[in-house]
């Protein structure tokens, strides 16, 4: 079997033994912010916002105070950013989770042939999905290392402890993300399964101390499908609840508590494993766009918008028609946890066939259970209005999903380039192409090499960037060379930008933390941040992220704001897939032109390689893409 087997898996690795991270020097944060903003707005804007930044990094002035307070943080937490950047990124915001978002990953399209092969596919994932959280219980998942500029570098695994035991639970203003750590309360042994909108079915994977087998498992999941066709017992789509914004779920969920029902119904879910929906046909052709939609919204109302409980974690889509894939709350966890997660699971199913020849006895095992509730009139009121508003999502979500075949990462690594490098530049040459102009950026950069490290901002649009779309769009004035040389320019300054992030030094999360602990101590909101062009700055009308995958299978999500993009891009030897999404809403946005226009840019900048890069590229260009940058103690680098 190619899966990995316990007594080949490495201990998950002692968290306290990796660096804290570092909070990068005050001056050199507040010189980055600069250039990084300089060519995206106005010059008189710029000169106002130059002098703010100068009072703001002077000495003795609040800037310096502001550093003094966050080194002293540093030393008395394992990550001085972490609650900071969860609260900003994901539990402060009000929006509602699908779309906005939660990423899904999409697998390739099943061909099932009756409902047996669709319990049958399931059946092998749930046990699939067992044998990865065992690895996970017994703390021996393979220790990951970084890879490229990271190369050898142990990272953190903590993040993996959160797939099956946390959850999201809605607040007014704030959510919290839970951790199932009580030593009171039993650990979960069951799964939620969705089916026909309905979020009600509780499947025990533990029944006597003995974990159900892939049979067993059929079985169950055979048994929930009958008693979801019994009419009478229908209930109405609770899940629907969780798609709506987190200030109206918290809401709903208040008055939801207070019968007795819903609240035992509700500790069922929130202390559940994971999520399997069970998902009725879509009636929709089932290309790679529609796929990516389903996956994110469930199509709706109409079809299986209500088949959803978005605040656990993980939730494994099977659609009777081949729709599959997983839905993924973000809080706890980045990408590459959803990504090594599912390509265990279909690496397991693809080496563990279901071999199932007849379903086991049913006298043998308790029959499901049905999780109940108590509507009462305000209960579906809001179930009203949250489908209205799942409707709306759903109707504005603009997505283009494309495999672009002109040529894949190979022929950029011939070129002696970085792929993702390559790829940002390219996606700034589209957007410049589509809007006339740049706007800050953002790309996700893993930190995992520290304790509880996370993600910090790859600013994409940088001036040397710039420089080569303009003369890209001034064909006559600049010749292939001289444009090839920029490109490279453009290449090394996204490079040089990623090695400052993935080592703790980009400027995000520091000016985060410098904000959020003013805030902390009753300061007055530092002029720095209410100047506009830090409004600016954090409106990433681009949301870009590289998913690669070795298993065949995509990664998508929505835009971040209204009149924006979400970029996803998966890298392959001949070919890149592309998901490309924004609001219908927006008059500035088009996921269709973005997507063509790409195309075109991919295929100017090959043409641009083939003719130049031999004459223009630097002598050492191999050596200095891949050199490590080493972070010394102090934040400096050597």
């Amino acid at each position: 079997m190619p899966v990995l087997k316990r007594e080949q898996a490495r201990d998950m690795g002692d968290p306290s033994c990796l660096p804290k991270l570092p909070v990068p020097p005050l001056k050199q944060t507040l010189d980055m912010y600069l250039k990084c903003m300089g060519h995206l707005i106005p010059e008189e804007q710029f000169k106002k916002t130059k002098a703010i930044v100068e009072k703001f990094g002077a000495p003795g002035g609040m800037g310096e105070f502001l550093q003094k307070k966050l080194l002293e943080r540093s030393k008395h937490t394992a990550n001085w950013v972490y609650d900071y950047w969860l609260e900003d990124m994901y539990l402060s915001n009000r929006l509602a989770l699908p779309v906005n978002s939660s990423p899904v990953m999409v697998f390739s399209k099943q061909n099932f042939r009756s409902q047996s092969d669709t319990l049958r596919f399931a059946a092998n994932l749930i046990s699939g999905i067992l044998e990865y959280k065992s690895l996970i219980d017994g703390n021996v998942l393979p220790v990951e290392y970084g890879r490229g500029q990271q190369a050898g570098t142990q990272l953190c695994m903590d993040q993996y402890i959160k797939v099956f035991a946390s959850y999201r639970l809605p607040g007014p203003k704030m959510d919290t993300l839970v951790a199932q750590k009580s030593t009171v309360m039993p650990e979960p042994q069951h799964m939620i399964v969705a089916c026909k909108n309905q979020v009600v079915f509780v499947l025990d994977v533990v029944i006597n101390f003995r974990r159900l087998n892939e049979k067993d498992l059929y079985t169950q999941l055979e048994r929930i499908r009958e008693m979801s066709d019994i009419e009478e017992e229908r209930l109405p789509p609770i899940g629907l609840l969780t798609s709506d914004g987190r200030t109206q779920w918290a809401e709903a969920r208040s008055v939801l508590i207070k019968d007795s029902t819903n609240r035992d119904s509700l500790d069922m879910i929130e202390r559940c494993l994971c999520l399997v929906c069970l998902d009725e046909p879509s009636g929709t052709e089932l290309n790679d766009t529609n796929r990516a939609l389903l996956m994110l919204h469930g199509g709706g109302t109409d079809k299986n918008g209500g088949n959803r409980w978005y605040d656990k974690p993980m939730q494994f889509v099977i659609g009777a028609d081949g729709c599959c894939g997983v839905i993924c709350e973000h809080a706890p966890f980045e990408g590459i946890v959803l990504v090594q997660c599912t390509e265990y699971l279909l690496k397991y199913m693809k080496g563990s066939p279901s071999k199932l020849v007849r379903a086991a006895s049913i006298s043998e095992l308790p029959a499901p259970s049905r999780l109940r509730w108590k509507c009462s009139p305000d209960i579906q009121t809001f179930l009203t209005a949250s489908a209205e508003q799942l409707q709306r999502l759903v109707e504005n979500l603009d997505m283009n999903v494309s495999k672009f075949t002109g040529y894949g990462k190979e022929f950029i690594k011939k070129q002696e380039m970085s792929p993702d490098a390559y790829v940002q530049v390219a996606l700034q040459l589209t957007f410049y192409r589509c809007h006339g102009c740049l706007v800050p950026t953002y790309e996700s950069a893993s930190i995992r090499r520290f304790h509880e490290g996370r993600v910090d901002n790859i600013r994409s649009s940088t001036p040397e960037a710039l420089a080569f779309v303009k003369a890209m769009a001034n064909s006559s004035k600049t010749t292939g060379v001289e444009k090839m040389k920029l490109l490279w320019t453009a290449i090394e300054a996204q490079t040089k930008y990623t090695i400052l992030a993935i080592n703790g030094m980009a400027i995000d999360n520091h000016l985060l933390g410098l904000r959020e602990i003013a805030k902390e101590l009753k300061l007055e909101k530092p002029e720095l941040f209410c100047d506009p062009t830090y409004a600016t700055s954090i409106h990433y009308i681009l949301s870009t992220s590289q998913v690669p995958t070795t298993e065949e299978m995509f990664c998508c999500y929505g835009p971040v704001v209204p009149n924006g993009y979400g970029a996803c891009y998966n890298p392959q030897m001949d070919h890149i897939i592309f998901c490309v999404s924004s609001f219908c809403d927006s008059a500035e946005t088009s996921s269709d032109l973005f997507m063509k226009t790409l195309e075109g840019c991919l295929k100017e900048m090959q043409d641009l390689c083939i003719k130049c890069n031999t004459e223009a590229k630097p002598a050492d260009s191999m050596k200095r893409m891949n050199r490590p940058t080493k972070v010394m103690k102090n934040g400096s680098k050597s």
